[in-house]
């Protein structure tokens, strides 16, 4: 067994457990999110047919022209209202909440939040 193991093998390992448990489906897609040290990334995913429904970042060009820093709270909260509005677009109004192996709080917190505070269900 490795025991120094860098934070984003640890964090893999975690969403390696939590996916044996997880699995999106037609009626309940999976909400995937993502995050890197300058950009936050969310999508909607249908495991049972393996395609991405809905997707988000501060890559787009509608959010990077307002943020000034893609990896921050508000950027997580401002991507997070986007998939929610993109996936009520497309007649998704719940889904699993993939919080992709990083601890529930902060970033991932803040675009939970405000991914239910547009309308998502999870």
């Amino acid at each position: 067994m490795i025991k120094n193991l860098d934070k984003n093998t640890a964090r893999k390992k975690k969403h390696d457990r939590l996916r044996n448990h997880l699995s999106g489906t037609a009626e309940m897609p999976r909400l995937n999110v993502y995050k890197s040290l300058n950009n936050i990334y969310a999508q909607v995913i249908d495991d049972t047919k393996g395609n991405t429904l809905v997707s988000a970042s501060t890559l787009e060009p509608s959010l990077k022209e307002t943020l000034k820093n893609g990896g921050n709270l508000e950027a997580a909260k401002q991507v997070g209202t986007l998939v929610a509005k993109k996936a009520l677009e497309k007649g998704i109004k719940s889904v699993i909440f993939d919080r992709g192996g990083y601890i529930y709080h902060g970033k991932i917190k803040a675009l939970a939040d405000a991914a239910r505070a547009a309308g998502l269900e999870f």
